[in-house]
């Protein structure tokens, strides 16, 4: 088969197309899958950057999003059988093989049933941001109906899919964005409140749109200068989750002084950790987001899809910053 892999860390050009042995069965409850689509995310630039998660594990392929058809079955298997088409998020950090290939091996219980109604490319643009974003704001924050929520790169891959999550819980939204283009964009997504922090002040503009108040919640996709100018625009008594660390100069009294709870939010800890019940959870988000996503309550916005061939122009493209939604690669038939 074709796959992607990184030979090391360091900038695009590293990511090499190769041919290799399809992937075989490791577990009597394993299933194969033949990739149609690979979803392209900001942490699989990151791990080729820097290095992937565990040590001695180069080549590597990444990419933790994945879409297909199962093509082979373990003995063990009860769900799943030779030709549904599955979505999943699952490898791509350095143990298990990714999905930047034509095929892949998963667990069969991390592997979620896909409605016939949502093509291969938008599944595979799905499964990390889609749960990032709900355990973000349902999990940790707790969002519920009336409640005002700030969502920071509204526009982005986590973002677009936290702004019509929040919306479905009944929430307020407020998004922060870059351009006028990505203003509309969040706009038809459902964002209420549109804050381009170029040219405006972020406090100032949340205080003015909740009349003093602040949001409820907050949501920081970005990291350390967002998080700290963010503490000082939620209410007393809020939550903030952010998926980032937030640095050391941090200052704390701030949250303290209103009271906030401050989560993080990582979606690969379950694999990363092999917490099985948490991974069960996240497989029940998938099939609920496919429910939303089959009766069109919730939309993936696939800015550009590319070949296989051409992980490296994805990630170039990421690294850029000018990305709407999500890049996915066509990684088979």
């Amino acid at each position: 088969m074709k796959a992607v892999v990184m030979t090391g860390a360091g900038d695009p050009s590293v990511l090499q197309v190769v041919e290799q042995d399809e992937p075989q069965l490791q577990q009597p409850t394993d299933i194969k899958v033949q990739l149609h689509a690979a979803g392209v995310n900001p942490v699989d630039t990151k791990l080729r950057q820097r290095g992937v998660f565990f040590e001695d594990a180069l080549p590597a392929i990444l990419g933790c999003d994945g879409a297909g058809t199962v093509v082979e079955t373990g003995e063990q298997t009860t769900r799943l059988k030779i030709g549904d088409r599955v979505w999943f998020c699952h490898g791509g950090l350095g143990r298990e093989p990714g999905n930047y290939a034509e095929y892949t091996v998963v667990p069969e219980a991390v592997a979620r049933p896909l409605p016939d109604a949502i093509d291969f490319t938008t599944a595979a643009a799905g499964p990390l941001v889609l749960i990032t974003a709900w355990e973000a704001l349902y999990d940790r924050a707790r969002l519920r109906n009336g409640q005002s929520v700030l969502i920071h790169a509204g526009a982005g891959g986590v973002g677009h899919v936290a702004i019509q999550l929040a919306k479905l819980a009944g929430a307020r939204v407020i998004t922060t964005i870059s351009d006028d283009d990505k203003a509309e964009f969040v706009r038809q997504l459902g964002a209420d409140k549109v804050i381009n922090y170029k040219k405006e002040n972020l406090v100032e503009a949340v205080m003015d749109l909740s009349k003093g108040y602040g949001v409820d919640v907050a949501f920081d996709t970005v990291g350390a200068a967002v998080f700290n100018q963010t503490l000082p625009t939620i209410a007393y008594y809020g939550q903030l989750v952010t998926l980032l660390d937030p640095g050391k100069e941090v200052d704390w009294s701030v949250a303290r002084q209103r009271n906030l709870g401050i989560s993080f939010e990582l979606m690969l800890t379950p694999m990363l950790e092999d917490l099985p019940q948490a991974r069960a959870h996240q497989g029940e988000i998938l099939d609920r987001c496919a429910g939303y996503l089959h009766s069109e309550q919730l939309k993936l916005h696939v800015s550009k899809t590319l070949p296989l061939a051409e992980a490296a122009q994805a990630h170039q493209l990421i690294e850029q910053g000018h990305t709407r939604g999500k890049i996915v690669l066509q990684t088979g038939a």
